[in-house]
């Protein structure tokens, strides 16, 4: 196991430089005490994919990263054979049977582990990151649902391989496509949203800490104003980030209009979106 209790994830976690809210500390003690993978959803920018390179840090882990996207197979997930190298051997071994030369070429020495493989392999402590999972086709959800349930991989060359040390598992969605129960059902649940005040100001403090306190709050809050509008895409943690970065690089003292309207740009991506801010901005109330 990795944590002893909630108080202990979260302050390894500071420690990393990540701030976990409560329910976020409780639910990554769980899932390390009950062995289960962790699906955290959420917007983009929120830190879920953070969340997994911080435990990593503090449990002095190998990070191990499945990207998810459209498209990816099978292959690319869990393993392949190098078919290259296979030639070379059965060219180079002419004068063997076939049945010498399948043995041969069917063996470790020509397997290409791919994350999922490569995370239930060894007995090194790793973290396995499933990452934007909504991203891939549905078929690969019957994959991971093989590989999460027993931690085990069958290739049939060489037989089952069972992991002897189970790594921690976290899964992230954005929620762009619902993910099936039956992976769900396997999973603990943490929705990460965008934080309260406080909070976020923390996390600038500690991402920014040149950032005096009077413009850190006034960041914080613009940022929120800006999340109640209707915009296309909202201002994530990342962006506020980015944002109080943006300022102190400027070397600017305040948030006035001129300041703000320079450098929208850096929180919001559409330029519509820029447009309604700016003409909605009240920087006297904020």
């Amino acid at each position: 196991m990795l944590f002893t209790s909630v108080d202990d994830v979260s302050g390894r976690l500071a420690d990393a430089g990540y701030l976990a809210s409560p329910a976020v500390a409780t639910t990554v003690f769980l899932a390390d005490r009950l062995g289960k993978p962790l699906l955290v959803e959420g917007p983009a920018g929120v830190g879920k994919t953070e969340l997994a390179k911080a435990v990593a840090q503090v449990a002095e882990a190998r990070l191990i990263r499945l990207q998810c996207y459209e498209g990816v197979d099978e292959a690319r997930a869990l393993y392949e054979w190098n078919h290259a190298k296979q030639l070379l051997r059965i060219t180079a071994g002419r004068d063997e049977t076939w049945d010498e030369t399948r043995t041969d070429i069917f063996s470790e020495e020509f397997l290409l582990p791919r994350p999922l493989l490569t995370a239930i392999r060894g007995d090194d402590p790793k973290v396995l990151l499933i990452d934007e999972t909504d991203k891939a086709d549905i078929e690969i959800e019957g994959l991971l649902l093989e590989v999460l349930s027993d931690f085990q991989v069958t290739v049939p060359e060489l037989g089952t391989i069972t992991a002897t040390s189970r790594p921690f598992v976290v899964l992230t969605s954005n929620a762009s496509r619902e993910l099936s129960e039956a992976l769900r059902r396997r999973c603990l649940f943490l929705h990460i949203g965008f934080p309260e005040e406080e909070l976020e100001r923390r996390i600038v403090r500690l991402k920014v800490p040149g950032l005096d306190d009077a413009l850190t709050e006034s960041v914080v809050r613009v940022v929120g104003a800006l999340r109640e509008m209707d915009l296309r895409k909202v201002p994530s943690v990342a962006e506020t980030i980015d944002w109080a970065r943006t300022l102190l690089a400027l070397g600017a003292s305040t948030l006035d209009e001129d300041v703000v309207r320079d450098s929208l740009g850096v929180i919001l991506k559409h330029q519509d979106d820029v447009q309604k801010a700016a003409a909605k901005l009240d920087l006297g109330a904020v």
